[in-house]
């Protein structure tokens, strides 16, 4: 099985540490593929952002697509995400949406805890869409600033540990999912320090990626292929896939 990791942030470093985390938690046999954004931001942080994002993510899925069984997209928030589904035939997977749903078989209410405070407004606006709003505790951030992108997971784990005690405390969380591409992999670091549930957010996506390959299921009406159109500007790949050129 190959699953493609797209990574809709610029950070290269950051698609270092999806893909790391990505191998240790795929099943025998799996094979990471992994890709940075050409253009965009060093991390996505808001609405405007995460739409710039989404027409990247399918760009990407257009180019390095091919031969894969599945795709993850690398971003929290999931941009892109219903646009890619309904274009492309594999399976694609958000890292929001998997999170969110392996929580809500963990317990009757998460929290999600990340790492900048204008991450919020957009993951609510993904905990709507997934249609999980009223399992959600709270949206916990820190509210310091950090000091580098590449770093922030191990600079700030003493505090995100604090922050996810206080949501469980607080909000009464019985599941927490941290979230944000470069906190990936910090929750197995960290999960025996916190009292509930930590949701790894590279291995739910990983996990959940597998399960739809092995299940071979069909995709629903709602997400038929557009018919073909022909487009002016787009890269070539992605052009021939709304033509239907690339039938």
């Amino acid at each position: 099985m190959r699953v493609l990791l797209v990574n809709p942030n610029v950070s290269v470093s950051i698609t270092q540490r999806l893909a790391q985390v990505a191998r240790g938690v795929a099943a025998p046999g799996t094979e990471i593929t992994a890709v940075t954004a050409p253009r965009g931001v060093p991390y996505i942080s808001c609405r405007a952002e995460a739409q710039l994002a989404g027409a990247v993510v399918l760009e990407m899925l257009a180019e390095h697509g091919a031969g894969h069984d599945a795709a993850l997209i690398g971003a929290f928030g999931d941009p892109g995400l219903w646009a890619a589904r309904e274009l492309f035939d594999l399976p694609i997977v958000g890292m929001a949406e998997a999170s969110m749903h392996m929580a809500a078989m963990l317990g009757q209410r998460f929290s999600i805890v990340t790492f900048a405070p204008a991450l919020g407004h957009w993951y609510r606006d993904c905990v709507e869409a997934s249609g999980l709003a009223c399992r959600l505790a709270a949206i916990r951030s820190l509210t310091a600033s950090f000091g580098s992108l590449d770093m922030v997971a191990e600079e700030k784990a003493e505090a995100l540990v604090r922050l996810c005690e206080v949501t469980v405390r607080e909000d009464d969380a019985d599941v927490v999912v941290l979230a944000g591409a470069p906190l990936a992999g910090l929750a197995g670091q960290i999960a025996h320090r916190v009292p509930v549930p930590l949701v790894e957010q590279v291995a739910a996506g990983i996990g959940q990626a597998e399960m739809l390959v092995r299940l071979a299921t069909a995709r629903g009406a709602s997400l038929r292929r557009p018919a073909p159109k022909t487009s002016q500007g787009l890269p070539p790949a992605l052009a021939s896939r709304i033509a239907h050129a690339d039938a």
